[in-house]
C-alpha cells in the first residue's frame, strides 16, 4: 500500500499566510481552488480566534464546492469543532491531536531535520512537512537550505517537500523522493493564484497531478 493514500489528491498542500498575500485570502482560496488545489491549510495563528475559526469556516465552505480539503495549523481546537484536520508545528503532539480529533482525521506536522521526520512516523503522524528544501522569501531566516538530497529517506511516512517550491522544482523534489509538495509565499505572491496553481500542477508526474496522490 502507498504511504501516500491519506493525503488528499493531488498530494500539494497550500498553506496560507496572509501577510504576504497580494489580495483577501478568501479571493485567494477560491481562485486556487478554481485553479485545481485540493488542499489547502488556514495558518494564521494570530488572528484572533473568532476571526480564524470564521475564516476557516468560509474556506470548509469554499472547498465542498470543489471538493477539497481544509485544514488548520496549530488549533485543535477549531479543528475538532469542525470536523477538520490540522497541521502541527514541529514540537507538537500527534498523540494528543490524535486523541482530540479520532483515528480518522488527516494530522501532519512540520519537521527540518531527518530526525523530527523519524519522530513523526514514530508517533503515527499521517504526513510531515520538510523544510526549507531550498532558500525561500517566507522564512529567511530558516536554513541553510536542505537540498534535495534530504528528500531521499526512505521514511515510513509521507513528506512534503516545503521551501521554495515551484513549478521549476516541484518534479525535482519528488524525483528525489517527496510524496507531495507543499508551498505557501509563492502562491500568496502570484499575481494570479489560479493560474500558478495550474501551472505548479502542470509540472507535476501525470499520475500525482491528475488522479490518484500515490507515491511512485
Amino acid at each position: 500500500m502507498s504511504l501516500a493514500l491519506r493525503l488528499p489528491s493531488p498530494p500539494v498542500l497550500v498553506i496560507t499566510d496572509r501577510y504576504q498575500a497580494q489580495r483577501p485570502l478568501e479571493e485567494i482560496a477560491a481562485a486556487l481552488f478554481d485553479g485545481g488545489c485540493r488542499w489547502l491549510s488556514l495558518r494564521e495563528k494570530d488572528l484572533p480566534v473568532p476571526e480564524r475559526r470564521a475564516l476557516l469556516q468560509r474556506f470548509a465552505a469554499l472547498a465542498r464546492e470543489f471538493g477539497a480539503t481544509v485544514t488548520v495549523h496549530d488549533d485543535l481546537d477549531a479543528a475538532a469543532a469542525l470536523g477538520l484536520g490540522v497541521h502541527l508545528p514541529a514540537h507538537g503532539s500527534i498523540v494528543e491531536a490524535r486523541r482530540a480529533l479520532g483515528a480518522k482525521a488527516l494530522i501532519g506536522i512540520s519537521a527540518h531535520d531527518a530526525a523530527e521526520v523519524v519522530n513523526a512516523a514514530a508517533t503515527s503522524a499521517d504526513y510531515a512537512t520538510l523544510s526549507p528544501i531550498f532558500l525561500t522569501q517566507s522564512k529567511p531566516g530558516y536554513g541553510p537550505a536542505l537540498g534535495l538530497d534530504a528528500l531521499s529517506g526512505p521514511w515510513k511516512l509521507p513528506v512534503l517537500a516545503l521551501g521554495g517550491v515551484d513549478g521549476e522544482n516541484a518534479a525535482a523534489c519528488l524525483e528525489a523522493g517527496a510524496a507531495g509538495v507543499a508551498v505557501m509565499g509563492e502562491a500568496m505572491r502570484a499575481a494570479s493564484p489560479k493560474d500558478f496553481m495550474a501551472g505548479l500542477l502542470a509540472h507535476l508526474p501525470e499520475r500525482l497531478a491528475g488522479r490518484s496522490g500515490l507515491v511512485p
